[in-house]
């Protein structure tokens, strides 16, 4: 019998875990097989690794204790990839070599499969003097422009692309550009980015007083407090970002606040790092350790959970020295301080078999009183480290023990660790979940609440057709094995019901015992007023959450509706609309207007002319093809090609704003140029921007990156009424939702985060 409880979950282990020679042919023949494969590749470490290796296969089985994805993937493959997830980079110099230098080491550190996250609150302003050249320096978000087209390019781990995380503090002169940066939905498209917002600034909203924007102590702009705050607030409302960071919070509570400053975090925010910082993930999966689901004495046995915990640290503590680093630095630093992030799975799920509504008073001290024990059992399994390995190199019992977060622990584990030592600095850490909770048979993701409770997925199979199967969360399928058809009880709510104070509840509940961070997603509803959304993010500073990510379904952001993958719209039918889809290619007209455009890329002998006609459909204007010429002969065939296809694209109709934003993302490995003081990543890329000045120009779009996010077939109603997210990019299925702050794939798994 196989170990599945759903074909996704096989589905997800082949596709992103099972082990693989180049030729496809697998060398995990069973998921028993991948299990053994890391069971014994992290007691490879150990004095005694047979007896070890035993320990570790009993929890990896049944999916109890799960490894993040770089562990479960790359655990002795023997292939050159880290086993951590989470990385931030140095802290980036104010100057043109050591910002250089530091995209080659995100560039190294991506190619090996690491999120990384870096803050640029360390680069001077947008005109600010730059001495000895007699210029004005660039600004930060120039520079993050060249990172962004250097991410495009690196495929993480050999699959998937890189994940970056942009901090800048709220006192930055530039903070108000860095806030609205992805109102262009062509720009920074793989950046995470969250403002950090410091104590005195919440203050200063709090009493509408005046905030200084500063840089190297020269007082650049004074604004209002509060008025900052509300363009934060609009800017995620509307675009879903950038994130809150509550970084005085997290210096505050920190374990090693002794040694280290933090102003940065991971792609989704669970893992606040110093420079060169380094964690690895892993999550206990709850929703497998609750006794009689749905029966009157449902619960977890918690010295099961703690023997499952101590295993698990053992597991984690022994990938710091099992894994591979792309910079010595990071080894280093991982090294010093030994820091892991234990957290958990399929909270909901849990909750659900005991008979607790998500969101629910007594939910809320049930996940506390989950994750305590959690906590409990971690800090004591690594102080029995520390007594058999030894403590982590920079420990220091006095200081260890009056930081802020250590306050808090239960006496006799502070009385331990005062007389043995702990041999990880932080241990527990709320990670996304999202392709895990999948392989694990479907469990809620993390601490999220259940998204759906069932839903349709497409399955391609292999002579190319497709076939539907139904996707049930765990504990639905527990409930339907045990009962049947019979209704599920009203405490089964789900993301899209739950009141969003709610979310911040839970969040905070689960806060009080996690010393890193969490990475959850606090849905809202679209027609939430601004007022109340301000709200969530106050209620999270005031109940001890270290940080605040929203999602609000719009049509910047991406509903998730129900929608029709096709249309039988035509101009007729969508006749006064400004976005028609075209059913065949319309004719082309004998004349059209339109408008020639010279571009003349720096170092090339020839200037490349485009021409872009238009069709007025309906009363509206809209691009309708493209002519592009140059005397450059290694030109004459890309030209040619980009021509017929953009033509192609623009003579089908509909949203055709999508072709600038990819040209806008290509990236030429032999370097971009600076035009009109904004890096320019190539050659192709400039072009898709002088498209888009020519769509802005007949008022297709309202402006630079403002382009039509709304698709019309997103407004017919599919009859099944199953609800669609937008399309994935990896596998075509409408089913992106936003889980823990990152879109994620329900039907593949695909993410941009991890």
């Amino acid at each position: 019998m196989t170990r599945f409880a759903a074909p996704i979950a096989e589905q997800i282990w082949d596709m992103k875990y099972r082990l693989k020679q180049a030729d496809g042919t697998p060398m995990d023949l069973s998921v028993e097989d991948t299990w053994r494969r890391i069971a014994r590749a992290l007691a490879e470490v150990e004095a005694e690794p047979a007896a070890w290796e035993d320990r570790f296969y009993a929890a990896l089985e049944d999916f109890k204790f799960l490894p993040a994805g770089r562990i479960t993937a790359g655990a002795g493959t023997g292939r050159n990839v880290t086993l951590f997830n989470c990385f931030v980079m140095g802290t980036i110099p104010d100057s043109m070599v050591g910002i250089f230098d530091h995209l080659k080491e995100a560039a190294l550190t991506m190619q090996q499969g690491g999120g990384i996250g870096y803050d640029f609150s360390t680069i001077r302003p947008k005109g600010a003097d730059v001495k000895g050249v007699a210029a004005d320096a660039s600004g930060p978000l120039s520079f993050m422009d060249v990172w962004d087209a250097m991410c495009r390019t690196i495929m993480s781990a050999g699959s998937r692309r890189g994940a970056m995380m942009a901090t800048m503090r709220c006192d930055h002169p530039d903070i108000e550009d860095f806030i609205t940066a992805k109102s262009d939905a062509a720009r920074l498209r793989m950046f995470n980015m969250s403002v950090l917002v410091t104590d005195a600034f919440m203050d200063a909203v709090k009493a509408d007083r005046p905030w200084e924007l500063k840089f190297d102590g020269k007082v650049y702009h004074t604004v209002q407090a509060r008025d900052l705050w509300n363009k934060i607030m609009r800017a995620t409302y509307d675009y879903a970002e950038p994130g809150v960071i509550f970084i005085d919070r997290i210096n505050a509570m920190n374990n090693l606040a002794y040694c280290e400053e933090i102003a940065a975090t991971n792609p989704c925010g669970e893992q606040p790092l110093p420079p060169y910082g380094a964690c690895l993930l892993g999550s206990i999966n709850l929703a497998r350790l609750v006794n009689a689901p749905f029966e009157s004495g449902a619960g977890i046995d918690e010295d099961e959970l703690a023997d499952l915990v101590a295993s698990a640290v053992r597991m984690m503590d022994n990938t710091v020295d099992a894994s591979r680093f792309p910079l010595p630095a990071q080894r280093q630093e991982a090294q010093a301080k030994r820091r892991i992030g234990l957290g958990v799975t399929g909270l909901a799920d849990a909750l659900l078999m005991i008979g607790l509504r998500y969101g629910s008073d007594e939910a809320a001290r049930q996940t506390e009183r989950w994750l305590h024990a959690i906590a409990r059992a971690a800090y004591r399994a690594s102080v029995q480290l520390a007594k058999e390995k030894g403590a982590f190199p920079l420990f220091d019992a006095d200081k260890y023990l009056a930081s802020g977060a250590m306050q808090q622990m239960d006496d006799d584990v502070r009385a331990e660790i005062a007389e043995h030592g702990i041999r990880n600095a932080l241990l527990t850490s709320i990670a996304p979940t999202g392709t895990i909770s999948l392989y694990a048979g479907n469990v809620s993701s993390g601490i999220e609440p259940v998204f759906a409770y069932a839903y349709t997925r497409k399955v391609l199979q292999k002579d190319g057709s497709r076939t539907e199967e139904e996707v049930v969360d765990y504990a639905v399928n527990m409930w339907r094995d045990k009962f049947g058809d019979r209704e599920l009880p009203d405490y089964f709510v789900n993301a899209q019901t739950l009141a969003p104070q709610d979310h911040v509840k839970m969040q905070a509940a689960a806060q009080k015992w996690v010393d890193s961070s969490i990475s959850k997603t606090i849905n809202v509803p679209e027609n939430i007023d601004f007022e109340a959304f301000k709200d969530v993010y106050l209620q999270a500073y005031e109940t001890g959450c270290k940080g605040c990510t929203t999602y609000r379904p719009n049509e910047v952001t991406g509903s998730v509706l129900s929608v029709s993958e096709t249309s039988e719209a035509t101009p007729e039918a969508d006749k006064g609309a400004e976005v028609v889809y075209m059913t065949e290619p319309l004719d082309r007209p004998v004349a059209l207007e339109g408008s020639t455009y010279k571009l003349k890329w720096p170092d090339s002998e020839h200037a490349i002319y485009l021409t872009v006609n238009d069709i007025t459909i309906g009363g509206h204007r809209r691009p309708f093809e493209v002519f592009i010429n140059s005397k450059n002969m290694e030109h004459f065939a890309w030209t040619v090609a980009l021509t017929r296809m953009i033509s192609a694209v623009f003579r089908r109709g509909g949203d055709v704003s999508f072709v600038v934003e990819e040209l806008k993302a290509v990236f030429d490995p032999r370097g971009g140029a600076w035009m009109q003081g904004k890096y320019i990543p190539s050659i192709l890329a400039a072009i898709g921007g002088v498209i888009e000045r020519h769509m802005i120009s007949i008022g297709f779009i309202e402006g630079e990156g403002m382009g039509l996010k709304s698709d019309p077939q997103a407004q017919v109603v599919n009859l099944d009424g199953a609800p669609r997210g937008p399309a994935c990019p990896s596998c075509g299925q409408y089913e992106m939702r936003m889980v823990e702050g990152c879109m994620t794939c329900m039907s593949c798994g695909h993410s941009k985060c991890s």
